[in-house]
């Protein structure tokens, strides 16, 4: 009896400790959504920064090079799409183990997310290297396209290894509510990308020029000190007394329970990957500085999808707390207050998308033809915008609550099934022009919102219901 009442003496005295200044489960929603998006939302600015640094570098290249860059992202998408699916495993798994006070289990999960970031990243390298080719090809692009993107990708995909650790660490340090130190890390890469960029591109001193494998080359070594970066934040918080050298041996129960809940979200975020090479395939019937408009207008819109990355980042690492502890009243306002700020915000960013539309394109190209093209995506693109919350945070929902399944589906549906078949009839049936593929998007984006939000009231209660179920029994 009194070493139980240690015990829980000891649980509550951890939890406050790894809670710090914030608590996920008892701070108002509104609080935590402040405390958790903000940092998140910033460090997804500067990640957008880095990006936009590398397109404005690659159209300093070529016309060539700021073409190679925009077909690279649907196959360069494989690392992302499967590095998120760790990240918000790992999270959803710590999350709620931190919100049973289950702390042992969580440091266990935080290695065992490492082993498996290792693991499944020897199978994207092997695809990256074997399926570029064929993919660009199928793309549109000729003999010397494929040269060009390929000298970026090939050294993208050998530090494949180290975007996995990196995002799984993140996604342990996000279930305790540290959007901080991801932040920190972003924000160092942005500006070491800056100095390195032109270093490697063009080359000085000793350091040859590698052109755009330059790009590649900057961005591999600012995720490698990033990661270090992480290794330590991981080794300072409050989870590392139950993190030993024996918990990185495999141990397949948790690699299994990983992979279950990341294989969906891998497939999720895939799809996003397929979504944007059906969009280039149409695309590119229009030429290549059609497809440089639209990879240089992709660039701005996602620094106007920040904030909404961010409310996703939040949704997740709150609600899976929210529910391992078993506060579903707190879940539905989550939901409801995310949604809200993140729809009024994405309301007020398209007006100034619609209007700044050429201005923000010009940016990154001086080519008139692929300015016309960019600014055409997105005014169209700022039609969107208030719809584009409900998919970034009912997904993250659906994490946290650990069915995974739903986001495939709804990935499924909104970027590959609807888009496909409509862009197919509007441009190959109805003989449609540029502009006629965007706004058919659109239609299909707020058809997708619409239903989603009346399926989510249902989805939550259902949920909701076998749970209590469950512990009643």
């Amino acid at each position: 009896m009194v070493q139980s009442i240690y015990s829980k003496k000891n649980l509550n005295k951890n939890y406050k400790k790894l809670s710090k200044n914030i608590n996920l489960t008892k701070d108002p929603i509104w609080t935590l959504l402040r405390k958790v998006t903000i940092p998140a939302s910033v460090g997804s600015l500067f990640q957008t920064f880095y990006n936009l640094v590398d397109t404005w570098f690659a159209g300093r290249i070529s016309a060539e090079a700021i073409g190679a860059i925009a077909k690279s992202f649907p196959i360069y998408f494989v690392i992302i799409a499967v590095g998120v699916g760790i990240g918000a495993a790992t999270n959803a798994c710590i999350g709620n183990l931190l919100g049973e006070k289950k702390f042992n289990k969580a440091s266990l999960f935080i290695a065992q997310s490492v082993v498996f970031a290792l693991a499944t990243s020897l199978i994207v390298t092997f695809f990256g290297f074997n399926a570029s080719e064929f993919l660009l090809s199928i793309m549109g692009s000729d003999a010397a396209g494929i040269a060009l993107t390929r000298e970026y990708l090939d050294i993208i995909f050998l530090g494949t290894f180290i975007v996995m650790i990196q995002i799984s660490l993140n996604g342990a340090l996000n279930a305790q509510g540290d959007t901080k130190s991801y932040r920190n890390v972003l924000i160092f890469s942005f500006f070491l990308n800056i100095f390195l960029n032109p270093l490697f591109i063009w080359g000085y001193g000793i350091v040859p020029a590698f052109g755009i494998a330059g790009l590649a080359i900057a961005t591999v070594i600012s995720q490698s000190i990033g990661t270090f970066y992480l290794t330590y934040k991981i080794y300072s918080c409050e989870l590392k007394k139950y993190l030993f050298i024996r918990c990185f041996i495999p141990k397949f129960n948790l690699l299994k329970e990983l992979f279950k809940q990341a294989l969906p979200i891998m497939f999720s975020m895939l799809f996003i990957g397929v979504g944007i090479f059906n969009i280039l395939y149409f695309i590119g019937q229009f030429g290549d500085l059609a497809t440089a408009g639209y990879g240089a207008a992709l660039r701005v819109e996602q620094v106007f999808l920040l904030p909404v990355i961010g409310l996703n980042t939040a949704v997740l690492s709150i609600g899976g707390q929210n529910f391992g502890a078993k506060n579903y009243n707190r879940i539905r306002e989550l939901y409801t207050k995310a949604l809200f700020f993140g729809s009024s915000f994405m309301a007020v960013a398209g007006v100034i998308l619609f209007f700044g539309a050429e201005f923000f394109v010009s940016q990154f190209t001086d080519n008139t033809e692929a300015i016309k093209h960019g600014t055409i995506y997105l005014k169209v693109a700022a039609l969107i915008a208030p719809i584009y919350p409900v998919f970034f945070i009912t997904t993250a929902v659906f994490q946290a609550l650990k069915k995974p399944i739903y986001s495939l589906y709804l990935s499924i549906l909104r970027l590959t099934a609807f888009p496909f078949l409509s862009l197919w009839y509007v441009i190959n049936i109805r003989d449609g022009d540029y502009a006629d593929i965007f706004y058919t998007i659109m239609a299909t984006n707020w058809f997708m919102g619409i239903a989603l939000i009346i399926f989510i009231g249902y989805f939550l209660n259902n949920v909701f219901k076998q749970k209590k179920s469950h512990f009643s029994y």
